[in-house]
């Protein structure tokens, strides 16, 4: 009981970072670990600047907004 309590806290949180936007560096480490091991790994900076740039876009508006 103790351990799915534990686990549906770990998922609450993450939700809640994903839905205000703070990436999962520590997530995204593991998956890099997993699938493409020896592989260069972005730095946290390098990491936080991407997903900024995938969430807002670089300032430049295209498209038809």
């Amino acid at each position: 009981m103790l351990g799915a309590l534990a686990q549906a806290g770990r998922y609450l949180g993450q939700s809640m970072r994903l839905m205000v936007g703070l990436p999962e560096y520590d997530t995204y480490v593991a998956h890099r670990e997993k699938t493409h091991p020896g592989e260069p790994m972005m730095s946290y900076e390098e990491f936080f600047r991407e997903r900024q740039e995938a969430r807002y876009g670089s300032g430049k508006r295209g498209g038809c907004c």
